[in-house]
């Protein structure tokens, strides 16, 4: 796996100094001393405008474009997924109330909507099922933080604004690339304060990866540009209180949509402060008391996020944090022929900061089981799966569901809390009845940079998703295909009519 070094300042030395963790992720920060100076980048916001301005489609490098396109594929597929969720009908009649009129296209449906409620609407059905990938942002010996779900809030904005304006293959993945780099760096380098008192990086951060996308598609120049970051900067919110929630969903589609109206307000010539980023009374200082300036200052694509350190693809739907001791207990299942009746208790061991994170020990809902390392490991060895059908109200709440649930005894182990932050160790003891013990350890999950998938693994996965959604398996080939040639698309008009009814 690659590393970030993001210990290069006092600030980031204080901020490893404490440990705590989040609901979606890892984090280790303090609130920092009072004393601590507020680092000082001038230009910082100009430098990011002219990055996104100036940025070309050559300028990215191939591998980097193959990570963007299972990312790309994956996130339609989630859409498609989401579309079948319980959000889905709100977000529906919800539009329909506005009473508004439009030609973008609400996936998984046959509705239309202007580019702004496309973005929501899409983004919610993104990230209603926590399937959507992560940015996962290592330092040295420690994961700070599991900052944000980069795809869900550039891919919906970008594709909406060139379905209106028949853009290219091209043009789509530039954006999309822009602004998965953008809200990225920015999430990297706020002080992870900002996470772990509360606020939801991918709402926050997003705005400003919808933002960037949506920028470079309608053409500002670099002023202009900078005046929508201030805009998205002042609509970007998100709380993680609302984890386990619709509302978790809700703060992805509204980043996703406050990149449009940004952008809109700033081609009008609206205006907003120029340094929203670095200022005194700007984002990183009123959202995070502090961000380190090596993280984002000369690094925009050098390297590219998803080359270093990476973005993962989920292989379940559920925290990530679940995903590497899953994927091993899957082996395991698979390896021995385990069975329900053979099993007497799993020990499960990590370290501290997943016992904290995955806190809903007895889920009672679908929303919460995505935060049960209990319930993961049940539902895989009473069904060999754990897929979009399995994380509902009613799964989680069958009796042999719960009976499993008390045989896990998920804890701290000191060989886990040994290996290091940068890992999510999870060391795994199945107690069989007739005496046996099987091991099992996984520091990483399938779908992670350390692990990746590859191109048909994600396309299963879309295929599945795609199933869920009981979308026409033709249509769903077709969309696998386009995904392949993105880049050679004179226009994302054939992508519409696959995604819609």
């Amino acid at each position: 796996m690659i590393r970030r070094d993001f210990v290069k300042s006092s600030l980031a030395m204080a901020a490893f100094a404490a440990g705590s963790a989040s609901s979606e992720g890892l984090a280790a920060s303090p609130r920092p001393a009072e004393s601590t100076p507020f680092p000082q980048a001038p230009g910082l916001t100009k430098y990011v405008s002219e990055f996104i301005v100036n940025t070309k489609y050559g300028d990215i490098p191939a591998g980097v474009l193959e990570l963007g396109r299972k990312s790309i594929l994956d996130g339609f597929g989630l859409a498609l997924a989401g579309s079948a969720s319980v959000m889905a009908p709100l977000v529906h009649q919800y539009l329909q109330g506005l009473g508004v009129s439009g030609k973008a296209a609400i996936i998984g449906s046959g509705m239309k909507a202007p580019a702004r409620f496309a973005a929501f609407a899409n983004g919610v059905s993104i990230h209603a099922d926590d399937f959507d990938d992560t940015q996962l942002a290592v330092a040295k010996d420690r994961v700070y933080g599991l900052l944000t779900h980069p795809s869900v809030t550039t891919l919906t904005p970008a594709f909406a604004i060139c379905e209106l304006t028949q853009r290219s293959g091209k043009d789509f993945m530039l954006a999309y690339h822009l602004g998965v780099e953008v809200e990225s760096k920015i999430a990297e380098a706020i002080d992870p304060r900002h996470y772990n008192d509360g606020f939801h990086s991918t709402g926050t951060c997003g705005s400003f990866g919808s933002a960037a996308a949506c920028a470079k598609l309608r053409g500002l120049d670099a002023q202009k540009t900078a005046y929508a970051l201030g805009v998205a900067a002042a609509e970007g919110g998100g709380l993680r209180d609302n984890f386990g929630s619709m509302t978790k969903p809700f703060h992805a589609g509204h980043a996703a949509e406050n990149g449009t109206v940004a952008v809109d307000l700033a081609a009008l010539g609206w205006t907003a402060a120029p340094d929203i980023l670095e200022g005194a009374l700007g984002f990183f200082q009123a959202a995070g008391g502090g961000f380190d300036p090596g993280s984002i200052v000369n690094r925009l694509g050098n390297p590219w996020t998803l080359a270093s350190p990476g973005v993962s693809i989920k292989p379940f739907p559920s925290g990530s944090l679940t995903h590497p001791a899953m994927g091993e207990m899957l082996g395991l299942i698979r390896r021995y022929d385990l069975k329900p009746s053979d099993v007497e208790k799993i020990d499960i061991g990590t370290s501290h900061n997943l016992t904290t994170t995955l806190y809903h020990h007895q889920p009672m809902t679908g929303l919460q089981a995505k935060f049960s390392m209990e319930f993961g490991l049940s539902i895989l060895l009473l069904g060999r799966k754990a897929g979009l059908n399995e994380y509902t109200d009613a799964v989680v709440q069958r009796p042999d569901v719960r009976e499993m649930i008390k045989r896990v005894n998920f804890y701290v182990d000191p060989e886990a809390e040994a290996a290091g932050y940068d890992k999510m160790t999870s060391i795994l003891k199945v107690h069989l009845k007739d005496g046996r013990v099987i091991p099992g350890r996984a520091d990483f999950a399938k779908g992670s940079p350390a692990n990746p998938m590859s191109f048909e693994e994600v396309a299963d996965k879309f295929r599945g998703c795609a199933e869920f959604a009981k979308w026409p398996k033709e249509k769903a080939e077709g969309v696998i295909n386009f995904a392949k040639a993105l880049e050679t698309a004179p226009d994302m008009s054939k992508l519409t009519g696959l995604l819609t009814a």
